[in-house]
């Protein structure tokens, strides 16, 4: 059996991330003062007093949605319900009992399914009285907490433990390969989330910026497990507001930084823009694979398609080692490249070289280019190999490291890449001063 999951449910704005992000013990969802912050379930697994969970945050959950986004809201809350072996109903102690609590209420009391009612935002100890007013939700004993200062959560999740059904053998899954989707918004990530997994995981709307969360889903292909990271999209830093899309733009960034290969979209219907080069830099300094994904391709006319991928391999020739699928997620056009190609990135992330591989590549370079001379000097690569402890990163000992102009460096780049491939990955060179006490002294440069 797979571990338990609890569903923290509520009208808008009554704290449900806060609590998600404290079960976690991290900030995992955009949290603001501003109600509905939270569109699609927000996944974490946690462990509570020895017992694995899965606990999801939810939309804040109305009975009659006022536009066709909230509607898709109450329908991720409604999916997330549906999901649960234990239902956390959180009320806000500040409001009372309103007409969208009954309403929440009447709903539930109609699932054959355990629930505990979580009254928060009771602060402070002499707030508990505020409590008894809720009773006549009839949800059974309602809990006072205060899911910001950390009151009251130890007897709500054993009150939730004590309901949970029994797991006989716990299933830890691991994921081979995580994969994060990024890219500007409304560049299609949540469209091309669900097309991958086959179903409506994340909500789709065509109205930007409708993500603002890091989402984690796992599937596996090919006998491998994959995890698929949704990001929010990453706006221009000066088009960044304070609050949620800052915080929206750090989850994504952490995204990046804990995915092994990064999908970056690009919207067809508006080519490459700086934003787009500037989010692969992003991923490209973080040292991650990168495939770029060119979608809605549908959109371009047969005629023009030709045209269009000559302009846009120009546009990025300095970036000619990183892949490119032409795709379309809505139509499912090129869907099923997306994964085999990202797990070929992440497999040359992986590649390892022996040191006389790597130094004799660097001795067939300078063979051809010596390095150039400054001055009185010129340089000397003393020793070339891998660095064990980095993927894709060379280590170049050298006689005089300040020497190293970027053509040149780019230069052994391309030749590493001509011999060993490393398709779709950012190779790091890094030259430091040789040491003659170094017992693997292999001259490469004459």
């Amino acid at each position: 059996m797979a571990e338990p999951v609890v569903a923290i449910v509520g009208r808008p704005n009554v704290g449900k991330s806060t609590l998600l992000n404290r079960l976690a013990g991290r900030r995992l969802v955009v949290i603001s003062d501003s109600p509905g912050t939270t569109r699609d379930r927000i996944f974490t697994s946690t462990i509570w007093q020895g017992q694995e969970l899965t606990v999801v945050d939810s939309g804040g959950w109305q009975l009659e949605p006022p536009s066709l986004l909230q509607q898709k809201v109450k329908q991720q809350v409604e999916v997330a319900i549906t999901q649960a072996d234990v239902i956390i109903f959180m009320v806000d102690a500040k409001d009372g009992v309103i007409a969208a609590d009954e309403e929440l209420a009447d709903m539930l009391r109609t699932l054959n399914k355990p629930k505990v009612l979580a009254v928060n935002k009771i602060d402070l100890e002499q707030q508990t009285n505020k409590v008894v007013d809720f009773y006549r939700l009839g949800m059974g004993t309602p809990l006072a907490i205060s899911a910001y200062h950390n009151r009251g959560i130890d007897k709500l999740m054993n009150t939730v433990l004590a309901l949970v059904p029994s797991v006989s053998v716990p299933i830890t899954q691991t994921e081979d390969v995580k994969l994060a989707i990024v890219g500007r918004p409304n560049t299609g990530k949540s469209t091309l989330l669900n097309a991958l997994i086959g179903t409506e995981r994340a909500i789709v709307d065509e109205a930007p910026g409708t993500t603002r969360d890091a989402i984690d889903t796992v599937v596996n292909w090919n006998n491998r497990n994959i995890l698929l990271i949704d990001t929010a999209g990453i706006k221009r830093r000066g088009r960044v507001d304070a609050g949620i899309d800052y915080y929206s733009l750090i989850r994504a960034i952490q995204a990046i930084t804990r995915c092994d290969v990064a999908l970056l979209l690009l919207d067809a219907a508006e080519f490459i823009t700086a934003q787009d080069l500037h989010i692969a830099n992003y991923i490209l300094d973080a040292g991650k694979g990168i495939v770029f994904l060119v979608n809605k391709w549908d959109i371009i006319p047969q005629v023009q398609k030709r045209e269009f991928k000559q302009l846009l391999e120009k546009r990025i020739r300095f970036m000619y080692y990183i892949p490119m699928l032409y795709l379309s997620a809505e139509t499912g056009e090129g869907l099923g490249r997306v994964l085999p190609l990202a797990c070929q990135v992440w497999q040359e992330r992986q590649k390892r070289l022996s040191d006389s591989a790597v130094n004799k590549a660097i001795q067939e370079a300078v063979d051809i280019h010596l390095p150039p001379r400054v001055g009185t000097k010129r340089l000397q690569i003393m020793r070339a190999y891998q660095d064990e402890s980095k993927p894709a990163n060379f280590v170049l000992q050298v006689n005089y490291p300040k020497l190293i102009p970027p053509p040149y460096q780019r230069y052994l780049e391309k030749k590493l890449r001509s011999k060993f491939g490393f398709r779709g990955v950012p190779l790091q060179l890094n030259f430091t001063k040789f040491s003659h006490k170094s017992s693997r002294k292999i001259k490469v440069a004459k």
